[in-house]
């Protein structure tokens, strides 16, 4: 893989996710919209970009759209459980799956 500094975190609607595509690959953070939540299920890296830190800019990209969308987030990912514990500032965006 090149030596990319810079990551393109991309939203795709179309497709319910947040992805970072480099050559063939592609790392997203997937979700569903549920009314007034942000549900994320699952965050996927392939292994060739794992250790560049994209997952963490996929899940605070997906944050930072909840917030503006005025959505609450609930946090099936464990990795998303894991950045929202090391980043307590999106604490407030966060909600149980039958709140």
């Amino acid at each position: 893989m090149n030596e990319q500094t810079e990551y393109d975190v991309v939203h795709e609607p179309g497709e319910s996710r947040f992805a970072v595509h480099v050559g063939d690959s592609t790392a997203v953070l997937d979700y569903q919209r549920v009314g007034s939540r942000l549900v994320l299920p699952h965050t996927g890296v392939p292994r060739e970009l794992e250790g560049h830190g994209i997952g963490n800019l996929l899940v605070r990209e997906g944050l930072e759209w909840a917030r503006s969308e005025n959505l609450r987030v609930v946090p099936l990912c464990p990795f998303v459980r894991a950045y929202l514990h090391r980043h307590p500032e999106y604490a407030s965006l966060t909600t149980g799956p039958e709140e």
